[in-house]
């Protein structure tokens, strides 16, 4: 049986003014943001991140129609941003990296001296792209090691060269962040998922992401999440005012030329299903190729992330499940055959067990798919009534049954989910909000 969900109330989690320090206060921001309990804004006035639920969370309007500051990239006069926590742009890797070019590329737009901390593949990398600057670290080690590697690189560069406002993509290395609150450089966070409870990770690794989780609350100046769940998770261990909740963007999609899809898969438009994520016990991989499997499909099941048999018990599996119809396409980067990906699948399944509000996700309501998700909390809010759900591979079977033999109703929810981006998802929604977090926390000295 497939399940829809209704919007779940959520918790307004919202700016307030910060009590950590006598005088640190962040600085109204150009329109109001609403605050928990707050009364509803009138009908219309503001695009409701809650559909039906209009009254409860709301956006602010956006700041102004131009820059703040003038947009010259040979004279920038705006305030100065490091972004820190990703591996850089270009994108070329996750979400995280796509939020940070986005970001980036808005408030440089707007005037803002931009400049993203960058992971370098060898030396010699640009220290410029489009207006913004690039702030290049290759570390020694490989891996996560590295990664902290460059994390400690990164925010002693930003120290050494100052900034007016740091912004920091994930807490995997949050306790750094403790330098620049204690050098006065207002610092706010994204939080992403609960990191820490990802089976993926060994013990030793799920300690150090639970400590971090713990220690953003005293390195940073404010916390963002990106989903309700996460904010109310958050609150365990940091007050409410210090948090706000800002969503993922995603573009939207209405059309995009099939060819990259036909010359490099095989698929024909309107004739597959699609899986696009990491391929990881949270993300029920292999609940959806078993329950694909059972019967066939008359079309294909298109997994995108790599799956490595040999030395990944997990992956094995996942091949050992699958039918002659599921097609493994490997990690593809290349953003004109994912888009066609996502703008011509029959059925998108997202698995996503863990985390907040989940890239994958809205990119999938964004190209107008019908989505059947795992039912979790957080999927529910994302997706809402535009998706149907499953609990395991029985229940991912019995939709996939009824949802490949239903055009009607896979129509229907393709415009839900057309909506219901519109209403929450919008990029121009998400670095509106994220703009006027930001001006809230600058020195007052900056906006005078």
């Amino acid at each position: 049986m497939t399940t829809t969900g209704s919007q779940t109330d959520a918790t307004i989690h919202d700016t307030a003014r910060r009590t950590s320090r006598a005088g640190d206060e962040p600085r109204d921001g150009p329109s109001a943001w609403r605050q928990r309990d707050a009364a509803p804004e009138p009908a219309g006035s503001v695009p409701s991140m809650l559909a039906p639920a209009a009254d409860a969370w709301a956006w602010p309007r956006p700041v102004s129609a131009g820059a703040r500051w003038p947009t010259d990239p040979q004279q920038p006069t705006g305030p100065r941003i490091v972004i820190l926590g990703t591996r850089g742009i270009p994108a070329r890797h996750g979400g995280f990296e796509t939020f940070a070019e986005r970001l980036a590329l808005y408030l440089a737009g707007r005037g803002w001296r931009v400049t993203v901390a960058c992971q370098a593949e060898r030396s010699g990398g640009p220290t410029a792209w489009r207006g913004i600057r690039l702030n290049q670290h290759r570390p020694w080690s490989p891996g996560p090691l590295g990664a902290m590697e460059m994390d400690v690189r990164a925010t002693t560069a930003a120290l050494r060269e100052g900034a007016d406002i740091a912004l920091t993509l994930g807490y995997n290395t949050a306790v750094l962040g403790g330098l620049l609150r204690a050098a006065r450089i207002p610092h706010l966070m994204n939080m992403d998922g609960i990191e820490w409870q990802r089976a993926k990770w060994s013990r030793p690794v799920r300690g150090w992401l639970w400590l971090n989780e713990r220690a953003a609350r005293f390195a940073a100046d404010h916390l963002i999440a990106d989903h309700p769940c996460i904010a109310d998770h958050l609150e365990r261990h940091a007050p409410a005012g210090r948090i706000t909740v800002i969503p993922y963007g995603a573009d939207p999609v209405t059309g995009a030329d099939p060819q990259p899809i036909r010359a490099r898969l095989g698929l024909e438009p309107g004739h597959y299903v699609t899986s696009i994520a990491r391929v990881e016990p949270e993300n029920s991989v292999l609940e959806l190729v078993s329950a694909f499997s059972r019967r066939p499909r008359g079309m294909p099941l298109v997994v995108l992330g790599r799956v490595d048999s040999a030395g990944n018990a997990y992956h094995a599996a996942i091949r050992a499940a699958a039918s002659a119809e599921v097609i493994f396409a490997g990690a593809i980067y290349e953003q004109d055959v994912v888009t066609a990906l996502r703008a011509h699948a029959t059925l998108h399944v997202h698995g996503h067990r863990v985390g907040g509000t989940n890239p994958s996700l809205v990119e999938a309501l964004g190209a107008g798919n019908a989505v059947l998700a795992h039912d979790n909390r957080f999927n529910r809010w994302v997706a809402g009534d535009a998706a149907a759900y499953f609990h395991d591979a029985d229940g991912c079977a019995a939709a996939l049954d009824e949802l490949l033999s239903n055009p009607a109703r896979r129509l229907a929810m393709q415009a839900a989910a057309r909506s219901r981006h519109a209403s929450a998802f919008g990029w121009d929604l998400v670095l509106t909000a994220y703009e006027e977090l930001l001006l809230r926390w600058l020195p007052a000295r900056l906006l005078s």
